[in-house]
């Protein structure tokens, strides 16, 4: 790693984007209950250059000056920080999929055939174009014990890497096919997250079932809301866009649902 006075002989913007990336390597560490790649030395003199020579904002250059003694869970709200000035400072604004978020532990022990799940309780996905969105509900519908999802044929594959970024470890721990519409279990009733239906306070849930979102443009075909003989259940909003990204919608419905069938499932 650079030595510090070379790091701050450096030009600016040189020098601020490798303490950037500096900064990254030591977050993912601290996330992942790891050591620093450095000692304190190293990080005191850094934060020292950040104080004297690039110009962040009043408040972090206050928390910088009056912390001695740091713990290591403030170490890592001071980096965080001081890492998201830098990508102001330099441009370079992180995309949601940069994001650092520590690892899941024991994947390799916690798979499919073990995890816990709501028997019956299945997603069906339309037609998803952004890997993000896709990742996030991988997430979302393994963290509320959803039993398996389906992708239609046109979705993003789950394998994208933005995909697998987003999804957090969850693509190997929920089972997952792509199936035709017209191929979904005749076993479970189907019902459809979508504008137009009955608000999600007064929809009757059924306790196990297939729930089908859709696209982030154009949400569910009509095909896909005729096969929704269940019904069409809504989320009530009062904004004036009244609109909301497809993942946060999905993680709405899941909790919902999941209060409502949770006491009746014994899996869990």
């Amino acid at each position: 790693m650079i030595e510090i006075y070379k790091l701050s002989d450096l030009p600016a913007k040189q020098r601020d984007r490798k303490i950037l990336k500096i900064l990254e390597l030591a977050e993912q560490a601290l996330q992942n209950k790891q050591e620093l790649p450095f000692d304190e030395f190293y990080l005191q003199g850094l934060f020292k250059i950040a104080k004297e020579k690039i110009s962040i904002s009043p408040a972090l250059l206050k928390d910088l000056q009056k912390e001695t003694v740091l713990s290591k869970e403030r170490v890592l709200f001071l980096i965080n920080s001081l890492r998201h000035e830098l990508y102001s400072i330099t441009g370079s604004l992180p995309s949601e999929w940069d994001l650092i978020f520590p690892q899941l532990k024991n994947n390799s022990q916690r798979d499919c055939a073990v995890r816990p799940f709501f028997s019956g309780t299945a997603v069906y996905v339309e037609n998803i174009r952004a890997p993000f969105n896709l990742g996030s509900i991988f997430r979302t519908a393994e963290a509320f014990g959803a039993e398996k999802i389906f992708l239609s044929e046109d979705c993003v594959s789950p394998q994208q890497p933005r995909a697998i970024r987003s999804a957090m470890g969850t693509i190997e721990l929920v089972p997952w096919e792509h199936r035709a519409l017209e191929k979904l279990p005749s076993d479970l009733p189907v019902f459809a997250l979508e504008t137009g239906g009955t608000p999600m306070h007064s929809f009757r849930f059924p306790e196990k079932g297939i729930v089908m979102i859709g696209s982030e443009e154009l949400g569910l075909s009509p095909q896909a809301l005729r096969r929704a003989t269940a019904g069409t259940v809504s989320i009530p909003m009062y904004g004036s866009k009244a609109s909301i990204n497809v993942g946060v919608a999905f993680g709405i419905l899941m909790h919902a649902w999941i209060e409502a069938a949770k006491h009746t499932n014994e899996n869990l």
